[in-house]
C-alpha cells in the first residue's frame, strides 16, 4: 500500500513539473513586440525600476528586481498594500514599474496605478489575463496567461508563478543583450558568492604551492611517497623530472589500489603506481573553468597538478576544496 501511494506522489510531482514547463512553452509562444517596448522603456530611463505586487505575485516580483539588479538594471521591489502607506517615496520621476498579477484584478494594484501616475511612471504589467483592468491601464502587456495551474485542483499558484518569472528573466536576458551586460559586470555585482570567484578568481590564487607539496621523483620508494603525502596532506604528490617537469600524478586513490593489487609492495616505486601524463592546468585559468574540468566527466577529479604552460615546469596543486573555499 505504502509503495502504491509513493507512486502516486511521485507521478504527481512530475506531472506538476511537466504542466509548468508546458505554460512556460505556452507563454513563450506569445512573446511579442510588447517585450521590446518594454525594454525599450526600462533602457530610456538612466533611474531604477520599481517592481510591485501582492501576495505570490509579490514574491515574484521580489525575485525579479533581484534578477534585475544583478544584470545590470537597478531595480527595487515595492509591497503594493504598503505602497500608498509611506512607501511611495522610493520613487523618482519617470521611474518605470512592473506589476505583476495573475488576476490583472488585485485591488491593491488598481489603487495604486492613478498614483503611479503622478509620478510619470510607465506601467510594464505581467498578467495572466487579458482583458482585465490592469492590462488596460498599462502601458505595456507581457502575456502570463496560462492553460491551467500545475497542482491537482488547479487553483494554487504553480503553473502562474513560474511563468511569471520566467517573464522577468526573459526581461531581464534582453535587457542584458541591450546593455551588452558581460561577465566582467556580473562579477562586479557578485564579489562576495560563489558565481562571482569563480569568474573573478584564477587558479594562481587559490592553489598551493612549494613547501606544501608532496614532491617525488619516479624513483621515489612507495614508502617515502607515503611519508611525503602524510607531512603534506593535499591528497595527492606530484611526481617530477629533476627540473620539476610534471611527470604523473599520485593521489590518494592510487596508493590504496597498490595495496589491493600488490601483495608485496616493498619494492614499488613512484612511477609504478602513478598516473602517466594526468590531467593538468595552468595558474591563469578561472576557478570556474577548473570546476567544470573537474567535475564535468564521469569520474570526478578532486585534485589536479598547476603547471607553467603546456609541458612547462610543474608549480602546485589545486584541490576541488580550494575552488568552493575561495582564496586562501
Amino acid at each position: 500500500m505504502l509503495i502504491e501511494k509513493q507512486a502516486e506522489w511521485l507521478g504527481v510531482a512530475q506531472s506538476v513539473m511537466e504542466n509548468e514547463a508546458k505554460a512556460i512553452q505556452f507563454a513563450a509562444t506569445h512573446l511579442d513586440g510588447n517585450l521590446s517596448r518594454a525594454v525599450e522603456i526600462i533602457l530610456s530611463h538612466s533611474g531604477k525600476v520599481v517592481v510591485s505586487g501582492i501576495g505570490k505575485s509579490g514574491h515574484v516580483a521580489q525575485k525579479i528586481a533581484a534578477t534585475l539588479c544583478s544584470t545590470g538594471t537597478p531595480a527595487v521591489f515595492l509591497h503594493a498594500a504598503e505602497a500608498v502607506h509611506g512607501d511611495l517615496g522610493v520613487y523618482t520621476p519617470g521611474d518605470p514599474t512592473i506589476l505583476v498579477s495573475k488576476s490583472g484584478s488585485s485591488e491593491e494594484l488598481i489603487r495604486l496605478t492613478p498614483v503611479l501616475r503622478q509620478f510619470r511612471s510607465a506601467l510594464i504589467a505581467i498578467v495572466g489575463n487579458l482583458e482585465s483592468h490592469l492590462a488596460h491601464e498599462a502601458d505595456v502587456v507581457l502575456d502570463a496567461r496560462i492553460p491551467r495551474e500545475a497542482d491537482p485542483l488547479g487553483i494554487v499558484p504553480t503553473a502562474s508563478a513560474v511563468v511569471a518569472l520566467a517573464l522577468g528573466d526573459a526581461l531581464a536576458a534582453a535587457l542584458m543583450m541591450a546593455r551588452q551586460f558581460t561577465e566582467q559586470d556580473f562579477v562586479r555585482f557578485h564579489p562576495a558568492g560563489q558565481l562571482g570567484r569563480n569568474l573573478y578568481l584564477r587558479v594562481g590564487d587559490v592553489m598551493h604551492r612549494f613547501q606544501d607539496i608532496a614532491w617525488v621523483k619516479p624513483e621515489t620508494s612507495l614508502k617515502e611517497v607515503v611519508i611525503a603525502m602524510t607531512q603534506h596532506p593535499l591528497g595527492a604528490a606530484c611526481v617530477v623530472s629533476e627540473d620539476y617537469r610534471l611527470v604523473g600524478l599520485i593521489t590518494d586513490g592510487d596508493v590504496r589500489r597498490a595495496l589491493q593489487k600488490y601483495d608485496d609492495i616493498r619494492s614499488l616505486c613512484a612511477r609504478d603506481i602513478m598516473t602517466h601524463n594526468p590531467i593538468r592546468i595552468t595558474p591563469d585559468v578561472t576557478l570556474g573553468r577548473a570546476a567544470e574540468i573537474m567535475e564535468n566527466r564521469p569520474s570526478q577529479i578532486s585534485v589536479l597538478p598547476v603547471v607553467e604552460g603546456e609541458g612547462g615546469v610543474c608549480l602546485g596543486l589545486i584541490r576541488l576544496h580550494d575552488i568552493y573555499l575561495g582564496a586562501r
